[in-house]
């Protein structure tokens, strides 16, 4: 039996690796879309954001195959509900990444500002986040993953440096409204890619040994597995 239970737990181990490179690749994407004005990579985003829902789906009923069929306890349990969680987060960026390429697209018809604003570097600093929310995963490293909870801090930096940028050009170019609007749409989003990788990560300090570090951000006794 435990056999068997093991075989699916590595069937959807691999299953969710899947969605998060997939997802990894569109933030990508939609990324560079923006910092090049490339339309063609904001499409392809756009175009491949069914194909996420699909995989989001197939590991959530994988989750409930396997709770039907094995009834799993203690860590193995942990397991799956905290894969059921990072798959919903994973499902939630690649839809942000689609909303990114979007206002890639827009963005590219428009004049450009004029002003270096660093959503390349905001980007970045996100990527990281989710690269190493995924490596943690593989590896069940809580060290890793609270480490990337600490990062948001690094992209909300970004953000408000952003947005004071922003809104002192629109006092002095009135005209360019759009334009900021549509990069604050950008930053915005970043931003809660963030938020969700960093649920990703406290899902993984859980499924790692029990500790629960959501809200508060301190650690609580490991749970007995």
């Amino acid at each position: 039996m435990r056999v068997h239970l093991q075989r699916d737990l590595d069937v959807l181990k691999r299953r969710l690796l899947e969605l998060g490179a997939i997802v990894e690749r569109d933030l990508d994407a939609a990324i560079c879309a923006v910092e090049r004005r490339d339309c063609a990579a904001a499409q392809s985003v756009i175009d491949r954001g069914a194909r996420i829902d699909e995989l989001e789906i197939e590991v959530e009923e994988e989750c409930l195959k396997i709770l039907a069929l094995h009834q799993p306890v203690a860590s193995d349990l942990r397991f799956i509900v905290s894969v059921l969680k990072i798959d919903r987060d994973l499902e939630r960026i690649g839809d942000i990444a689609e909303h990114i390429a979007k206002r890639g697209l827009i963005l590219a018809r428009l004049p450009q500002v004029g002003t270096a604003f660093p959503i390349s570097e905001m980007g970045r600093a996100v990527r990281a986040m989710l690269d190493k929310a995924l490596h943690a995963f593989v590896g069940l490293d809580a060290v890793a993953a609270m480490e990337v909870c600490e990062a948001d801090s690094m992209v909300n930096g970004y953000r408000n440096g952003i947005t004071r940028q922003v809104r002192d050009i629109m006092e002095r170019n009135p005209e360019m409204l759009e334009q900021l609007l549509q990069t604050m749409n950008v930053v915005r989003h970043l931003e809660r890619v963030a938020d969700h990788v960093t649920n990703i990560a406290e899902g993984l300090i859980y499924m790692a040994d029990g500790r629960i570090v959501r809200h508060s951000g301190r650690a609580g006794p490991p749970a007995q597995a």
